[in-house]
């Protein structure tokens, strides 16, 4: 009984730096990611349907879908059920009764609604968010769109309002909804290089070389998708025109060796990527054209740099040149080399938007017979604090940060199937993205 005594302490004190380990842990993140404030509780009223066009119902179908889950997905929000919400669909401020939202059981304390109408072929929204509790002066946002009528420009209403409105209510950062997300696809027989929306509609290819294509990196002005190809001698980085819908030259890209895992540097003027052209692996740093190409590292063993976006001034990258890959951070000239995990086998860096963060492939527990896997970290650079996303529901790799540093996009393995999900920075509501074929390495659009 003594001894419990004597034990017990020692286990209360241990749980107790445990949760301030854990708080530490979230108080940073949230900080980097806006998530950690209390969520606003908005609703999303069907918008209003105006006029006779026999397009206006499926149109606004899509649209009125699509703007709720663009404002669920943000991370910021709690959103009114739709089975909460009043019946009533105001079309305009003159409509709106704001007392029926605000009470239970909506409970609203922002109401996004509008107007929608299709006529002759132009689809014309109107959009207003209001603040709920104001009722002297509600309106906190006006939106009006006039767009060729499509589906597709439905959705592309309903991204741009959604933005609008996360830009307003969530401290000032871009939303995310006419983002895009960049991704290897073999569903074509080869692995080619595809693109999606970043909830996963509009799936399609974007290149159709017929050889194996990886790491696909999009510019910064998403006009040019760096990759790594495989041709006859070897591997080597290609480049693919959106504006001109084919490749292009990268001069340096097959100049010998195996080259591999491009990145574009912020301003969009450099590419770091591996190459083996010297005998091994290290990171090599060219001009965008494929000019002044030079080595920035010579432990061999340097592989997938990714550069720090706010600053362009740091790279994170993989090296084995302590035994098992782990993630080290140097500057761009390859001084001041930091490592960055401690142990286990680390992969695949991602730098987050804000430039304190960086995401992870990791397997803490790698070895022989031990029960680790390998999960998506993120980490704080300063203090080298980590909060571990996933938790080993398969194998978790190849993350990219969304450009608004609130979600990220990666690569899970169940069995022998690899699809894409997304998630929040923390972890939280992890959604999958693909499901036909094998889905790899994906790569969030900057905007």
């Amino acid at each position: 009984m003594k001894a419990t005594l004597r034990v017990l302490p020692l286990f209360l004190v241990s749980l107790v730096y445990f949760s301030a380990t854990q708080l530490s842990a979230q108080d940073w993140l949230y900080t980097g990611t806006k998530l950690g404030s209390t969520r606003i509780r908005l609703a999303a009223a069907d918008f209003k349907p105006v006029g006779s066009d026999p397009q206006i119902t499926p149109l606004k179908t899509v649209f009125d879908s699509t703007l709720n889950n663009d404002l669920a997905n943000a991370g910021i929000f709690d959103m009114v059920s739709k089975s909460l919400a009043p019946q009533a669909t105001p079309g305009s401020p003159q409509e709106i009764v704001l007392s029926q939202w605000s009470a239970a059981p909506a409970n609203a304390s922002m109401v996004a609604f509008g107007a929608f109408s299709v006529n002759s072929g132009r689809l014309v929204v109107y959009g207003w968010l209001d603040d709920a509790s104001n009722a002297s002066n509600p309106q906190v946002l006006t939106e009006q769109y006039n767009e060729q009528s499509s589906e597709d420009m439905a959705r592309t209403i309903a991204h741009r309002f959604a933005d609008a409105i996360i830009s307003r209510l969530g401290g000032g950062l871009n939303g995310i909804a006419e983002t895009k997300i960049y991704f290897v696809s073999n569903r074509t027989g080869t692995k080619e290089i595809w693109v999606m929306d970043y909830d996963g509609a509009n799936q399609h290819a974007v290149t159709h070389v017929g050889s194996t294509s990886l790491s696909p990196r999009i510019s910064p002005d998403n006009s040019r998708i760096a990759f790594s190809s495989l041709e006859r001698s070897g591997w080597a980085i290609r480049m693919f025109s959106q504006d001109l819908g084919r490749l292009v030259s990268f001069p340096t890209g097959s100049a010998g060796g195996s080259n591999l895992s491009p990145a574009w540097s912020a301003d969009g003027l450099q590419i770091a990527f591996s190459s083996a052209r010297s005998g091994h692996s290290e990171i090599w740093i060219a001009d965008a054209s494929g000019s002044n190409a030079h080595s920035i590292t010579s432990f061999g063993t340097d592989v997938s740099p990714c550069w720090n976006p706010r600053t362009d001034g740091q790279i994170a990258f993989v090296s084995g040149r302590t035994g098992e890959p782990q993630i080290y951070v140097m500057d761009k000239d390859g001084a001041n080399v930091q490592r960055m995990t401690d142990s286990g086998y680390a992969i695949s860096p991602s730098w987050a938007p804000n430039g304190g963060m960086l995401t992870f492939s990791w397997d803490r527990k790698y070895g022989p017979g031990a029960p680790g896997s390998y999960d998506i970290y993120v980490m704080d650079i300063a203090s080298k604090n980590w909060l571990q996303a996933t938790h080993e529901a398969g194998i978790n790799d190849f993350p990219s940060w969304s450009p608004d540093g609130r979600h990220i996009v990666f690569q899970r393995q169940i069995g022998h199937r690899t699809q894409i999900w997304t998630m929040l920075a923390n972890g939280t509501e992890q959604r999958q993205l693909t499901y036909t074929g094998d889905n790899m390495m994906p790569n969030w659009s900057w905007k």
